[in-house]
């Protein structure tokens, strides 16, 4: 079985350099081996989601940026295949926009959609991650960045398990 993380992130506004959580886990022989999670101080002090994941200003003033936290993940990340996420072209989008603003480069690993994985594997509607969960069983805090990345790596290892195969079309390119 492939080495890759899963990875989510919950942002503070609509700005998508705005992370202001991530969360990782990586996965090595169908086994979830590392947990990261990590508060990040965002650009701005303008919280607009709050009300969804529960974290403000005063949560993350003392965290460190984006590109501190992520020198961290990014070396743990070097040996994956790839990056899945629940919802992978929000999680991408993120990820890339906070590089940019950091001036960091993109991770090269390609993404696997957990939303496009379901639906195939399972046949999954609605296919948000708490439907998810719930049909295969996953324990879930959901807008938790760390709860949400381990169970997106379920949801990949129970497809594993299942017969999927990395690079059977359903990872978007860089």
């Amino acid at each position: 079985m492939t080495r890759f993380a899963a990875i989510d992130f919950e942002t503070a506004n609509h700005s998508r350099d705005s992370a202001c959580a991530v969360g990782v886990a990586i996965v090595e022989r169908g086994r979830i081996v590392d947990r990261l999670y990590e508060l990040i101080r965002p650009p701005s002090r303008q919280f607009a989601f709050t009300y969804i994941h529960g974290l403000a200003w005063n949560d993350v003033k003392n965290a460190q940026s984006f590109a501190a936290v992520w020198a961290g993940i990014a070396s743990e990340l070097a040996g994956v295949a790839f990056l899945a996420a629940h919802n992978a072209p929000f999680d991408k989008g993120v990820l890339g926009a906070c590089c940019a603003t950091y001036g960091l480069p993109v991770p090269a690993q390609p993404f696997v959609c957990t939303v496009r994985l379901a639906r195939a594997q399972w046949d999954v509607f609605p296919t948000k991650l708490p439907d998810v969960c719930r049909h295969l069983g996953i324990d879930l805090r959901h807008h938790q960045a760390d709860s949400d990345a381990e169970a997106c790596a379920r949801i990949v290892i129970a497809a594993q398990q299942a017969g999927w195969q990395y690079g059977r079309g359903l990872q978007d390119p860089r």
